[in-house]
């Protein structure tokens, strides 16, 4: 089964020399330079990534390391590991120097990697075989391989896909199984680089839940890189880099109560964390660094609690505090037809509601509240599709999909791994063909015998989660010029729709003469999207299009796909794990399970069924489960809330009625 690289014995293996050592890891004044060197061996263009980093981790601790994307915390990362060596300085990993060749195995063995891009460490054809791999290679007992293989795969939540080739997985499932093969392994450190950048909220919750437990149960050190915020409340000190530095350390409350300064580092803070700040910057007296739905109730009830004290009566809204709320009825969502039926949220349970309870074929095709009539301008009918429909591993991808797309709708599509979204995608510019059912565009049908092809794609554009994999020039206005020249302008006007395009989306002429693969991610979506815009696109759909990039990247490429949709009233589509980001942008949210459409409605609407999201492998914005927890509490909202400046808008409102504020 395994034997794929020259194995170390037995002795080597299970007999290693425990190094003495107070820390688990030691960095001592590291400074990382990246050289460019010309064909005649001389430097060309030096970059510091790493600057005079000091710092400790003891044997047992939870770490989380945060900075903006090219801050230098991948470069910290890889020194853990020994796949860099210092310019200046020193890393200690168990009391061993990295840049001791004799000891790399041992290095290797103490602290483990999971890198951000699973594809760059799976190996084996079979799932099981590389979780296996670096145990084996360990020289462990095969028995002993077969019961690691088991516990990893199970602690991910992989154990069904054990026989499956990892070139089959989403790429979601692509890091568990990463993240599974280097818990075989049994460091006694794990290295992890924005692991869950490209897993549904479910799969976060299990790896990040799987981390702690290994941290608490076996004493595992964990040293976590992330952009989500909520990952790290719980880490036992938060550094956080910037150009090479560490700008801030300290424990989470002490590293969040800076929620401007970490706002000018590129980064955010937790949602909950932002709205006490807000509404601290409105005299509601909160404390810093409030990091959890249960610290922000207590707080606001004892500021409540304080202003009733004297003598003034809450009244938000007709009710009291203390008196039981009635909640109010879900109304008619802004441009649907019909109601969505009249639903106590809290009596809602998965038995009693289906798709009919919140989906309707007619969203925003009539004129309500002043809107104006939405024309279809893509119809889905009855879409079914089959991966590996003649193998064992047969897999219905899409079920009897029906759904209507109207022109100028900002439509955000979530679902957990495997849920059929980016195949649902794919059929959406050609790139999949249905096994049955019809797929119109404008009402033409694109599986027709005279349908012409490239026509849909010249106004469908799709842009996917990695977009190098569709930047191939060698540079980026000829990357951006491809399309329109495919499409039969002449050089001349390639170049100015190219030109068009690029300042579009902010991408800064400096760029235009560079390598695409020369880019940071976020640079190379900008483009990525150039090159689709350029094509006179009435349709963009984008998979994934902000995994990895950092809270500041993150709400540039969401920024500007936004006033891209405003100003042009192009058709978006987005693919999302971030319930935040579809919340705070989409004005209608699908959500896919298991091949079909679960729920079709605004955010508001979708997101009031929580429990139900979760159920399925999703959640919804931290908002909404604060605003849950403030119903309890006789503190009622007047609508389903889901972004933060709603919420601290609602709270204030409650506030300033009840108290003539």
């Amino acid at each position: 089964m395994f034997g794929k690289k020259k194995k170390a014995t037995a002795s080597q293996a299970l007999h290693l020399e425990e190094p003495d050592y107070t820390h688990i890891v030691r960095v001592e004044g590291l400074v990382h330079d990246f050289v460019d060197i010309d064909e005649e061996g001389k430097e060309t263009e030096r970059f510091r990534a790493v600057d005079k980093v000091s710092l400790d981790v003891s044997p047992g601790q939870f770490i989380a390391v945060l900075g903006h994307n090219g801050s230098g915390k991948s470069t910290l990362a890889k020194h853990i590991n020994a796949i860099l060596m210092p310019t200046e300085g020193a890393v200690y990993v168990g009391g061993m120097d990295t840049k001791d060749d004799e000891k790399l195995w041992k290095i290797r063995q103490q602290a483990g990697m999971v890198f951000q891009n699973p594809d760059n460490q799976i190996i084996a054809t079979i799932v099981e075989e590389d979780v296996g791999f670096g145990p084996e290679n360990l020289g462990v007992p095969t028995e002993e391989i077969w019961q690691r293989v088991e516990k990893a795969l199970n602690n991910v939540g992989m154990t069904e896909y054990r026989h499956h080739s990892p070139t089959k997985l989403s790429g979601g499932q692509k890091q568990r199984v990463a993240i599974a093969g280097v818990m075989a392994m049994k460091p006694k450190c794990i290295v992890l680089d924005e692991p869950t950048a490209m897993l549904d909220p479910n799969g976060r919750r299990e790896v990040i839940a799987t981390l702690k437990e290994l941290n608490r149960q076996e004493k595992v050190t964990i040293i976590l890189i992330t952009h989500y915020m909520n990952e790290v409340i719980e880490a036992d000190r938060v550094f956080v880099m910037d150009n090479g530095k560490i700008a801030l350390q300290g424990t989470p409350r002490q590293v969040f109560s800076n929620v401007e300064k970490i706002k000018s580092l590129g980064l955010d803070v937790p949602q909950i964390t932002e709205i006490a700040y807000k509404l601290k910057k409105r005299g509601v007296n909160f404390k810093d660094g409030v990091l959890t739905i249960d610290e922000f109730i207590e707080q606001l009830e004892e500021y409540i609690k304080i202003k009733a004290a004297d003598s003034i009566t809450v009244q938000p809204e007709g009710y009291r505090l203390g008196q039981t709320c009635i909640h109010a009825d879900k109304t008619k969502g802004k441009g649907h037809e019909k109601n969505i039926k009249n639903v106590n949220i809290e009596n809602i349970n998965a038995e009693n509601i289906n798709a009919e309870n919140i989906y309707t074929e007619n969203i925003n095709t009539e004129k309500t509240e002043g809107k104006e009539k939405r024309q279809v301008i893509m119809e889905l009918d009855h879409i079914n599709y089959t991966y590996s429909a003649d193998t064992a591993f047969r897999i219905h991808a899409l079920k009897d999909i029906s759904l209507k797309l109207y022109e100028g709708q900002f439509i955000g599509i979530i679902g957990h791994t495997g849920s059929g979204k980016s195949t649902l995608i794919q059929h959406l510019n050609g790139l999949i063909r249905a096994e049955r059912g019809r797929l119109l565009f404008r009402d033409k049908n694109i599986y027709d015998e005279d349908f012409v092809m490239p026509s849909l794609r010249k106004k469908v554009g799709l842009v996917f989660q990695y977009p190098e994999y569709q930047l191939f020039e060698a540079t980026v206005l000829e990357d951006v010029m491809f399309g329109p020249k495919n499409l039969g302008k002449s050089e001349e006007e390639a170049r100015q729709t190219a030109i068009e395009a690029l300042k579009a989306v902010g991408a800064d002429e400096s760029l235009w003469d560079k390598s695409p693969f020369e880019l940071s991610g976020g640079q190379k979506r900008r483009v990525a999207i150039a090159g689709v815009l350029a094509m006179e696109t009435e349709v963009l759909i984008l998979d994934e299009p902000t995994a990895a990039l950092d809270p500041k990247g993150r709400d540039e490429i969401l920024g500007l796909i936004d006033r891209l949709h405003k100003e042009r009233k192009i058709t978006i589509i987005l693919v999302s794990h971030s319930m935040e980001d579809v919340a705070k942008y989409a004005d209608r949210i699908i959500v896919m399970n298991k091949g079909q459409v679960s729920y079709d409605g605004t955010p508001e609407e979708v997101f009031s069924y929580y429990k139900e999201l979760e159920e399925i492998g999703l959640a919804a914005p931290q908002v909404t489960y604060l605003a849950a927890e403030l119903r309890k509490k006789n503190i009622e909202l007047s609508s389903h809330v889901t972004t933060v400046d709603r919420m601290a808008e609602e709270l204030l409102r409650v506030l300033e009625v009840g108290y003539n504020a």
